[in-house]
């Protein structure tokens, strides 16, 4: 998905390391203390990456907070819970995959319906402001409001087909 897999631990090097071998983690923190998960967050923030934590304990929330997408497990603390702006209610940290794919859709989605709205503005007003009156081109108001409503319906239409995405 071209994202970069960190995961931080307060556990031993040994079982931290072990566990990103077997999960094809591509950088492991191990030893960190609860207090050092914010910093270590600032740290990759200020590399200019945007960070997402996926975390369940009370030691979690302050990085929780700190992140730019904070991922709480629903069967953590509520501390956690709480500092999450995401809750995986199903408790399972797999479906962290299911939320980037669900987010980057929706992105695409506002940004088709944004060129869509945008492009039937400025096409769409400028005739019937009359623009275009002096070569015998002229869009009635009642002509433009019934496109307004179409755009409107379009826009609908192409958000609703969000729940198609595969995801």
């Amino acid at each position: 998905m071209g994202v970069e897999v960190i995961m931080m631990t307060g556990d031993s090097r040994a079982v931290a390391d072990a566990v990103g071998r077997d999960l094809g983690i591509d950088v492991v923190l191990a030893e960190v203390l609860p207090g050092d998960k914010a910093a270590r967050i600032d740290a990759v923030r200020q590399r200019g990456k945007r960070v997402a934590m996926v975390g369940d304990g009370v030691n979690d929330a302050p990085a929780l907070l700190n992140a730019d997408v904070g991922i709480a497990i629903g069967a953590g603390t509520d501390v956690a819970v709480e500092a999450g702006d995401v809750i995986l209610v199903r408790n399972d940290p797999r479906d962290v995959p299911r939320i980037i794919a669900l987010s980057r859709a929706t992105y695409r989605k506002m940004v088709q319906n944004l060129w869509w709205a945008a492009g039937y503005n400025v096409v769409a007003i400028p005739l019937a402001a009359g623009a275009l009156a002096p070569v015998g081109l002229l869009l009635p108001p009642a002509v433009g409001a019934v496109l307004m409503s179409a755009s409107t319906v379009i826009v609908a239409i192409n958000a609703q087909l969000l729940r198609r995405a595969r995801i």
